[in-house]
């Protein structure tokens, strides 16, 4: 197989000619014979700017169908992607495109009221993600022409489009598709070279697994799209099967959430831990703490029942037509996903990183094991570095087809970033059981040394505390050799029972000292503090551990 994802994009356009592709929340939905004319227009507008195939092409913006229409057209016209996180500062936005080169930028009207053009010298045109308007141009000819992607197009194509008209770019699988960055700051930003072995490898194991998305089948993308996770499962695999996404472009809150999987109903959602932990933490756990409850559920028989209805309540709230909810992006806070498993709810947790673009394992819910991120996916390996994989914790380290390439103008990054014999560190610690069930125990780097040079991974004991009474999300922090949990508590949840500020600090003192049994001595806590506001987060909601020591 010639593993070119541009095939599948071309062979799939072609096929659902007439089917939706994309639709905006409460706005147009556009057919896959828009996206190609979309291709045609942007194709015809960047060779009239003189951006040729292999520059770099960056856009930013929240999603939407102009974004995945842009990002489909930068590909099939042989230039390089270069997706921004719509909410990084403008300053993160000069950076990264001044560090990869980019000729063109794809922009939102409401992100480029706050950029400087003059601190991104290299960009010879900048155009509105939206309806392909020239917002500034090297070129001022360019700046003179309204709608000129139109124009060029009916010039070029006076009467209706045909496929056959359309020249897709020809990847190779070695070849550079788009860079990822994986940080906005110039310390810190990682440009990750994703090939195009890697997207199609990650669209045909979604065609050959994800049996639910079927041309015409709906989707709602509630991820970034700029991040891989979204990316891949919540659109350029959907797309290469002719699958129709609705995005939202708003920030997602739980009710527009709830709204758009009400009305689209999904045939699969992919999300963060965060969604199911607000549905579950906010609505069942409470709900389940009532008295008749509480008395219903120690009958074996009627406990089963409650949990059906229950389980029953959480499926229509999430629109009730899907196959599995894939969990992904962080750790998944184990009180959920024990009751999760005890209801037999049907989700399951796979395992990824950018550098994979992104999938490394995942099973389908219905053989996952609990507690575990799934197994190896098609055309990837994984082994632990540890004496002994299955009992030992080690680092996980991968190869295959998935891998990225390396780390843009970064050969140091690269280097360290593989073994000698070539598989990828993933920085993650974890085992592996005897059916190749990958468990992850935590990241290397955020490891704690013990008094005596005991290994203590902060994420287990986060994990526990995350579960005790009024705790929303924590943090394990080392300081003068003393394990301090920072927390920040369930404001709701305190106002709906009427706890006070007061009172919170005794709660979790007991919350604390509860915790500390369960602890072996090394891992107990010394103390805590408590954060009022939420950690800051990334894109995908983990949090930014390293603004908090």
């Amino acid at each position: 197989m010639d593993k070119s994802y541009l095939k599948l994009l071309s062979q799939s356009i072609q096929r659902n000619w007439n089917l939706p592709a994309f639709t905006n929340y409460q706005g147009q939905t556009y057919c896959y014979s828009d996206l190609a004319r979309h291709i045609v227009k942007v194709g015809l507008l960047l060779e009239a700017a003189r951006v040729d195939p292999g520059d770099k092409v960056a856009l930013i913006g929240r999603n939407s169908a102009g974004w995945a229409m842009n990002f489909f057209s930068i590909l099939s016209n042989g230039r390089i992607a270069v997706p921004i996180l719509h909410d990084f500062k403008p300053s993160s936005v000069h950076h990264i495109i001044n560090h990869c080169g980019a000729k063109a930028l794809f922009v939102s009207a409401a992100i480029w009221e706050n950029l400087e053009p003059s601190e991104m010298k290299g960009v010879e045109i900048f155009i509105n993600i939206d309806d392909l308007s020239i917002l500034e141009a090297r070129n001022s000819k360019l700046l003179g022409i309204p709608q000129l992607a139109d124009r060029l197009f009916a010039r070029k194509y006076p009467s209706e489009l045909r496929f056959s008209d359309i020249k897709f770019h020809e990847d190779q699988p070695e070849e550079l598709a788009l860079l990822s960055y994986t940080s906005g700051t110039s310390g810190f930003s990682k440009g990750v070279m994703i090939p195009y072995r890697a997207l199609w490898s990650n669209a045909m194991f979604g065609i050959d697994h994800l049996k639910a998305i079927q041309p015409g089948s709906t989707v709602v993308s509630i991820l970034p799209m700029a991040h891989m996770y979204g990316l891949a499962f919540e659109v350029y695999t959907e797309v290469a099967i002719g699958a129709h996404i609705v995005f939202i472009s708003r920030n997602p809150s739980p009710r527009i959430i709830t709204e758009a999987f009400q009305k689209y109903k999904p045939v699969l959602i992919v999300a963060v831990p965060l969604v199911l932990e607000k549905i579950i933490r906010k609505r069942v756990f409470p709900a389940l703490q009532s008295p008749r409850i509480k008395l219903l559920t120690k009958i074996p028989l009627v406990k089963e029942r409650v949990y059906k209805q229950i389980k029953e309540k959480i499926i229509k709230s999430l629109g009730g037509n899907f196959y599995e909810v894939i969990i992904g992006g962080a750790a998944f806070n184990s009180e959920v996903e024990r009751f999760l498993h005890q209801i037999h709810f049907p989700y399951t947790t796979g395992y990824g990183m950018t550098e994979c673009a992104p999938l490394i394992s995942y099973v389908c819910w219905e053989k996952f094991r609990m507690g575990s991120v799934g197994r190896a996916v098609d055309r990837m390996q994984i082994r632990i570095d540890s004496p002994d994989p299955e009992h030992i914790v080690g680092e996980i380290q991968t190869r295959g087809d998935n891998v990225m390439l390396g780390y843009y103008h970064n050969e140091a990054s690269t280097k360290q970033s593989f073994t000698p014999d070539g598989w990828l560190r993933t920085g993650d610690l974890g085992t592996i059981d005897s059916e190749g069930n990958l468990f992850i125990r935590g990241r290397s780097k955020n490891m704690l040394l013990g008094p005596n040079g005991q290994n203590i991974y902060p994420e287990e004991i986060e994990d526990q505390l995350n579960g005790c009474p009024y705790v929303a999300e924590s943090l394990v922090i080392s300081r003068d050799e003393r394990l301090i949990a920072l927390i920040h508590p369930d404001l709701e949840q305190m106002d709906r029972d009427g706890v006070t500020q007061e009172q919170l600090s005794d709660i979790m003192q007991q919350n604390i000292t509860e915790l500390n049994q369960e602890l072996a001595n090394y891992c107990r806590l010394s103390s805590f503090q408590i954060y009022q506001e939420e950690f800051e987060k990334t894109p995908k909601r983990s949090i930014k551990r390293y603004l908090y020591h």
